[in-house]
């Protein structure tokens, strides 16, 4: 396989590629690289990049140019799978490395433009371009960067090039978890010992024990990559096992009302406690509570549990007697946070919601944000407000408040039960770019 590489600055490859398991790949001929200067394509005294058009300063490699780079290349090389490099391009994360990998070997030569100035003409990309790739949501002084982290990525995944395929297989980021720590010797060090179980010969033992290592970083650290992942049934058990537990509360009294009442107690429904009951049970919710202070509100609400509760209920439908077994109806929002606590032994962290845009009363929390809630180690409750929502002075006291949720249009008015099935999926839910459950 052959690699060029079009790019202002040669030189700064010279020591990247002359070491470690890049240079012993060239040796080995399982890779060529050819590393050509931009200005190699052009006479002497001619520039290679062009003021942009219309306001604004800066300078654009001009697309002739390019031209001429493709063209050469492709005569001596074959034709190539063409990679730019732009903060507005596909993130580069594991599963592009992979597939780059796959396209380079099919291709067997692949071309790396890292540009500088303020970048290409952009009729170069779309005329050239099999893949935009960005390393993240910044701007360096150039692709150089880029391009290196790219070639060290996927020629890894290329067969041959590191020695002990399963190292490839089993690192960070190949699957849904990252690495698990190691050790080697000294067992003690600076008063730091060794865990006992990777010196124990148990390979079961050890194994599992760093699943749950990688399983328990992975959630703590790295929770919207894991998510994004296809697990097993194993995987998802021993991932769960280290997420907060996390609790739900409707508050029906002292909510908003709207027009002149203010402030006022909303009516409990049948499907709003069916319908989000199923959805704390679908995404392990411990406990669904029901806020209200009203006596005739809270004998429906026991009427419902009563019969879902009884051997009739649970006979009729397993599934819904699972899912109406976690509510619990409280007075008042204040003796759900102080039941939570009496179970937990430590208070929960509260995070409220709210439909009402351009409205913090606590510091904001996104649903790319559990790292920021569960690294404080307490369990999580999230708080519906039916009505017109949660008071602006409750809302003042939680600990977080969550994003409104927001379509691509000017209508905000979900049903309640809708809103926390969104929430929970959004917050607690597998979100699988690789296909479904892995089973065992």
């Amino acid at each position: 396989m052959n690699v060029s590489i079009i790019t202002v600055f040669p030189e700064l490859y010279e020591p990247f590629l002359s070491v470690s398991l890049i240079k012993r790949a060239q040796e080995k001929g399982l890779i060529g690289i050819d590393v050509q200067s931009f200005f190699s394509l052009v006479p002497p005294k001619k520039r290679i990049d062009a003021a942009t058009f219309g306001p604004g300063s800066g300078m654009l490699i001009r697309p002739e140019v390019v031209q001429d780079a493709v063209e050469r290349q492709e005569k001596a090389h074959g034709k190539a799978f063409k990679i730019f490099f732009s903060p507005q391009g596909e993130p580069l994360n594991q599963r592009l490395l992979a597939k780059i990998a796959v396209q380079a070997q099919h291709a067997g030569h692949v071309m790396l433009f890292p540009a500088r100035y303020e970048g290409m003409d952009a009729r170069v990309e779309q005329e050239y371009a099999d893949m935009i790739v960005s390393v993240g949501d910044f701007v360096l002084m150039g692709g150089d960067i880029p391009a290196m982290m790219l070639l060290e990525g996927f020629l890894r995944l290329i067969p041959g090039i590191v020695g002990k395929e399963e190292s490839v297989h089993e690192e960070s980021f190949t699957g849904p978890f990252t690495d698990y720590p190691e050790y080697t010797e000294p067992v003690e060090w600076k008063n730091r010992l060794v865990p006992d179980i990777v010196r124990s010969g148990n390979h079961a033992a050890i194994a599992d024990w760093r699943m749950h290592q990688a399983a328990r970083t992975s959630v703590r650290k790295h929770f919207s990559w894991m998510r994004s992942h296809a697990m097993t049934k194993k995987q998802q058990d021993c991932a769960a096992s280290y997420m907060p537990r996390h609790y739900v509360a409707l508050v029906h009294g002292d909510v908003l009302i709207g027009g002149e009442r203010g402030v006022g107690t909303t009516s409990v429904t049948s499907i709003d406690l069916h319908d989000i009951a199923r959805s704390c049970a679908t995404y392990g919710v411990k406990e669904f509570f029901v806020v209200t202070p009203l006596l005739d509100q809270k004998r429906i609400v026991k009427k419902l549990l009563d019969f879902w509760c009884s051997d009739n209920g649970i006979m009729y439908n397993k599934s819904r007697h699972r899912a109406v077994k976690l509510v619990t109806v409280q007075d008042t929002i204040e003796q759900t946070i102080a039941a939570i606590e009496q179970q937990e032994g430590v208070a929960p962290l509260v995070i409220a919601t709210s439909a009402v845009t351009g409205l913090v009363h606590a510091p904001l929390i996104t649903f790319y944000d559990q790292v920021t809630a569960w690294q404080l180690d307490r369990p999580v409750l999230l708080v519906f407000g039916t009505g017109q929502g949660l008071r602006p002075e409750f809302l003042c006291q939680c600990d977080f408040q969550l994003l409104p949720i927001e379509g691509f249009s000017d209508f905000n008015h979900l049903s309640v039960r809708s809103a926390v099935a969104v929430v929970l999926d959004r917050w607690l839910g597998i979100n699988s770019k690789d296909g479904g459950n892995q089973g065992e």
